[in-house]
C-alpha cells in the first residue's frame, strides 16, 4: 500500500512539474473548499456550513468504498493537495494520508485530525470472548505492535457533538466572514444531537435485554459504551475476516440460546450468511434478525436520496429498541 502511494505521488508531482498543473481542476480562490474522507463528517460539515459563503465541502468516499480498503486515485489526490481545510479519521486505514500530504500544494492548508481530538476518549479495538481474532502471522513477523485505536468514532452521537464543536471552532478561525454562519448552525446541530442522545438514553433505561450478540463485524463499540449495553460479535470492526469458524458459530449460537435475545444483529453490507448460520445452529428459529447502519458503506446516491447521519442514527435507534426491548 505505501508502495503505491508513493508511485502515486511520484506520478503526481511529475505530471505538476511537467504540465503546470494542467490535469488538475482549477482551485475556485474565493472559495474555501474542504475535503472530508467518510460520510459523517462530510453530512457534519454540510450541516456546519448551511448557508456559508463561498464554500465547498467534498467527499471523498462518495462511490461507498469502505474506509479499511480505500485507495485514493491520482483525482483524489489532487483534490487533498488543493484543498483549504482536509478533514479525516486517522486511524489504522487513513496511513495514506501520510504520502498524501507531502506533495500538497496549499501549504496553508488546516488538517484536522478526528482521532487527535478525541484524545483519551478514543478508544482502543478490543476482543471479547467467543471473539474470532485476525490471522496474527504478520503480526509475529513483525513483533509487538501498539494497540489499534477504534476508527468507528462517528458512531457516538457523544462524539459527533464534541467533533462538531471543534470542526466548527477551526473553520471559524480559518474562515472569520462566516463564523457567525458556522456558530448558528453548530449550535441548532449540537441540540438535535443532543436530542437523539437524550431518546437513545430513554430507550436503554426502560430496556428489558442489555446485551447485543453480532453475528458479524462489530463497529459498534462506541455506540454501545455509551449506553452501558453489553455484546458479543464474530469478528472486530476493522477485522477483514469474512468466514465464521465453526467455534464462532457455535459460541454465538450458544449465547442466543442463553440469553433467549428477541434478535441477532448484522451490520450494512452483510449478506446475512453468517447470522443465518448461527440461528440455524442455535434452538431460537423465530429470533429475528436485525440490521444497524455503520455508515461505511454510503454513496453519492444515498446522499442525493436524502441520507443524512441523524437519520440513519434516528434508524438504528428504532433497530436498537427493537432488539433491547423484545
Amino acid at each position: 500500500m505505501k508502495r503505491f502511494l508513493s508511485l502515486l505521488l511520484a506520478v503526481f508531482m511529475a505530471v505538476t512539474v511537467f504540465s503546470g498543473c494542467s490535469s488538475a481542476p482549477a482551485k475556485d480562490e474565493k472559495k474555501l473548499n474542504i475535503v472530508t474522507t467518510v460520510f459523517p463528517e462530510y453530512d457534519w460539515l454540510s450541516n456546519i456550513t448551511a448557508g456559508a459563503k463561498d464554500v465547498d465541502v467534498t467527499l471523498l468516499l462518495e462511490n461507498g468504498a469502505d474506509l479499511h480498503s480505500y485507495q485514493p486515485t491520482a483525482e483524489d489526490i489532487v483534490k487533498i493537495s488543493n484543498c483549504d481545510v482536509f478533514i479525516y479519521i486517522g486511524g489504522e486505514s487513513d496511513k495514506w494520508v501520510d504520502d498524501a500530504l507531502k506533495g500538497a500544494v496549499n501549504k496553508d492548508m488546516t488538517i484536522i485530525k478526528l482521532l487527535d481530538i478525541l484524545g483519551s476518549k478514543a478508544k482502543e479495538e478490543e476482543t471479547v470472548e467467543g471473539m474470532q481474532a485476525e490471522n496474527e502471522e504478520a503480526e509475529e513477523n513483525e513483533g509487538e505492535e501498539e494497540a489499534e485505536l477504534d476508527e468507528h468514532i462517528w458512531l457516538s452521537l457523544k462524539n459527533a457533538s464534541m467533533l462538531c464543536g471543534e470542526i466548527s471552532d477551526k473553520l471559524s478561525e480559518k474562515d472569520e466572514k462566516n463564523k457567525e454562519t458556522y456558530s448558528k448552525n453548530t449550535e441548532e446541530y449540537l441540540k438535535k444531537l443532543s436530542n437523539l442522545d437524550t431518546q437513545y438514553k430513554s430507550v436503554m433505561d426502560s430496556a428489558k435485554f442489555d446485551t447485543l450478540i453480532f453475528a458479524d463485524r462489530f463497529p459498534f463499540r462506541y455506540l454501545v459504551d455509551d449506553y452501558n449495553l453489553k455484546y458479543f460479535a464474530a469478528f472486530s470492526g476493522c477485522s477483514a475476516e469474512s468466514e465464521a469458524s465453526f467455534e464462532t458459530v457455535a459460541f454465538l449460537a450458544k449465547k442466543l440460546d442463553e440469553l433467549k435475545l428477541p434478535a441477532l444483529m448484522k451490520i450494512d453490507g452483510s449478506d446475512g450468511k453468517i447470522a443465518n448460520t448461527v440461528l440455524q445452529t442455535s434452538n431460537q428459529k423465530n429470533t429475528k434478525i436485525l440490521e444497524l447502519d455503520s455508515m461505511q458503506s454510503i454513496n453519492k446516491k444515498d446522499v442525493e436520496s436524502g441520507k443524512t447521519y441523524l437519520t440513519i442514527m434516528q434508524s438504528n435507534l428504532d433497530v436498537l429498541t427493537e432488539a433491547v426491548k423484545g
